[in-house]
Order: C-alpha cells, then structure tokens, then sequence
C-alpha cells in the first residue's frame, strides 16, 4: 500500500467517484485531478500532466471515451511512469482484445492497455461491462424518465454491472498488490436485452417504460443534437454494436475473484435506485 496521496483521474467520474469514496472510508489521501482541481489536469494539454503526477507512486486511471482520448491517456501513462509512477489501476472495458470488435474505440482501448503494460509501472487492468448507473447517472436517465429508452442495441443482451462493484474492485487493485499484473473482466451476475432492462425498471418504476431500436447512424445523431461530440457519439453507437452483434451474451467472474462474493443484480439495483427519486417525473 502506498504511503503517498492516491492520484484519482477523472475523480468526480462514475467510477473515479466510488473509488474515492472507498479511498476516504479508510482515511486514505487521494488527489483528484480535473480542469478544475486545485492543480489543474487537462487528458488535451500535456502541459498540466507533470504538476499533476509530482510526487506520485499510485493513480487510478479513467480514460476518456473515444480514440482521441485513449491515445493521450497512452501519451499521459508513458510520462507519468518516466516521471515516478510505480502502480497505475486501468479502467478499460469488458472484451477489449477481443474477436468480433474490429471498431476503432476497441482498438485505441487495447492500445492503451499495451502502453500500461510496456510503461515500466506495475500494473491491473479492470475491463467492466456497461454499467447500470448508466441509467440512473448519465444520458440514459433522460430516456428513462421519458419512459423510452432510445438505443441501437437490437436484441442483443449485455450483463450490466452495478458501479459500486466496479469501484470496489479498483480500490482493492489499488491497495493490495497481490493484483499486480492481473486482467479483471467484471460483470453482472446475468445478461439482459435492452428490452428486460425496460420491464426492470418498469417494475422498480411502477411505471411503462419501453425500449426502441434505433439504427446506428440514429443513434449517432440523436447523440449529438443531445450535445455529445460526434467522435465519442461514434464511439458509443460502435461499443453498443458489440452488444447489437451478441458478442456480449456472456458473464464474467472478476467481482468473485478479486472481492469474494457476487455482483450485484440489476433488478435489486433498479429498486433501490428508484427509492432515490431519480427517475420520478
């Protein structure tokens, strides 16, 4: 375990956020970094990355989607182990390296992985499926409180995985190097189409909600009038193709291995999440 503060990229961040926490439930200092941290960080200027690593051993590290993004996390990683960083944690994602996702946000993910690991840092990669906060956190909550989840993911399944079990398995990476060297994929403990997630939450929701297939070149647009960057748009209608093609129908066992116990199911995290409110309307 480091003695030095724990470098947390993209810390206000689903996963970076829960990361945190478990980091400051056990009194453990942590520096986050973002454009407006007291030390600024920027993944687009490389000017911010020497003040950002100054002084430390650890860092956990959410990249940023798209190509673009992966290639400078690349760049970031690289200098930042010539710097002094002795343990980078990765969040990359589920099937990276894999057969049949011949897309460029796959190959920029694997990429990155290979620049972790010819760093010069130790090194755990966690590779999670999509997550369930998804729903509840970022642009698919809008869809939910709309009662129409708008996606182009056909009728393929994907086993989503409640974040906070992503979170603490990053925290364990971080604090016990007996995950050095090790590739987590990490999943739900079933796989589920777009449309049982619809039924899930119409059941959490007491409420319809419906799923609608969207085409790929939809989606991208519905995306960017929704203000999301036209390359990370691509890149997401690519990653929910993987799911449209059935290359995801699967479950992976990283949260039993590294935590002891099974993830988290979607319908338990559906219920809990709405006694928060956030999908009322």
């Amino acid at each position: 375990m480091t003695n030095t503060p724990i470098l947390i990229l993209s810390g206000k961040g689903k996963t970076g956020r829960r990361v945190v926490e478990q980091l400051d439930a056990r009194q453990l200092p942590v520096r986050l970094a973002s454009r407006s941290s007291e030390q600024p960080f920027d993944w687009y200027d490389e000017n911010t990355w020497a003040g950002t690593v100054a002084g430390i051993d650890t860092a956990y590290l959410a990249p940023p989607v798209g190509p673009t993004g992966l290639a400078q996390a690349g760049k970031f990683i690289k200098q930042a182990a010539s710097e002094g960083l002795r343990r980078v944690v990765l969040l990359s994602g589920r099937g990276v390296g894999s057969p049949g996702r011949e897309f460029a946000v796959y190959e920029s993910g694997l990429e990155l992985e290979h620049a972790v690991k010819d760093s010069g840092a130790d090194w755990t990669i966690v590779r999670p499926a999509w997550f369930m906060q998804g729903f509840s956190e970022d642009f698919m909550l809008d869809y939910v409180q709309a009662g129409e989840i708008r996606l182009s993911a056909g009728d393929g399944a994907e086993a989503w995985i409640d974040t906070n079990d992503v979170g603490d398995v990053m925290a364990a990476a971080l604090l016990d190097e007996r995950h050095t060297g090790e590739t987590y994929s990490l999943s739900g403990p079933r796989t589920l189409t777009l449309a049982e997630v619809a039924a899930e939450l119409s059941t959490a929701t007491g409420r319809p909600i419906t799923s609608v297939d969207l085409e790929p070149e939809q989606h991208v647009a519905e995306m960017v009038e929704y203000g999301v960057p036209r390359e990370d748009a691509e890149s997401v209608r690519d990653l929910f193709a993987v799911i449209r093609n059935h290359r995801s129908e699967y479950v992976s066992e990283g949260v039993q291995q590294v935590l002891g116990r099974a993830p988290r199911d979607f319908a338990d995290w559906a219920r809990e999440t709405a006694k928060t409110g956030v999908w009322s309307v």
